[in-house]
């Protein structure tokens, strides 16, 4: 019984050290476009960071931010992601919308490239261009 226990306690231990904490990182930046309109109270501000390697795949999501937009623009973001699922080589990006009551108001039509190697400024800013 005694070796069974340690034996266990062993096992338990072994998991335990090479159990590793996902490393956070984080990239901000702010959101805005050019037409002078005011959005409405309905209106939701998503911001998602996306590894764009695979033309054939679909995009991998890495980090979101989605909720109720406060204020007008610029609007601000804080992206959290796990820096361990950046890969040597991949590609990635960074995109915007802006909806009210499920209609599309506002959406980012340009590419936001991102190396997320601690040189890609900040805050990053995004344009974005009406729906129509």
């Amino acid at each position: 019984m005694k070796k069974l226990t340690l034996f266990l306690m062993t096992a338990l231990l072994g998991a335990c050290s090479s159990f590793q904490p996902a490393s956070h990182a984080s990239l901000d930046g702010e959101v805005f476009y050019l037409q002078r309109i005011a959005l409405p109270p309905s209106a939701t501000l998503s911001v998602v960071l996306q590894d764009v390697s695979l033309a054939d795949a679909p995009a991998v999501v890495l980090a979101r931010q989605s909720g109720p937009v406060k204020g007008q623009v610029p609007l601000p973001f804080h992206l959290q992601y796990d820096s361990k699922q950046i890969q040597p080589g991949h590609r990635y990006a960074v995109s915007a919308r802006i909806e009210s009551e499920g209609q599309l108001l506002f959406i980012s039509t340009e590419h936001y490239s991102v190396k997320l190697d601690g040189s890609d400024p900040q805050p990053l800013r995004i344009r974005l261009n009406p729906s129509r």
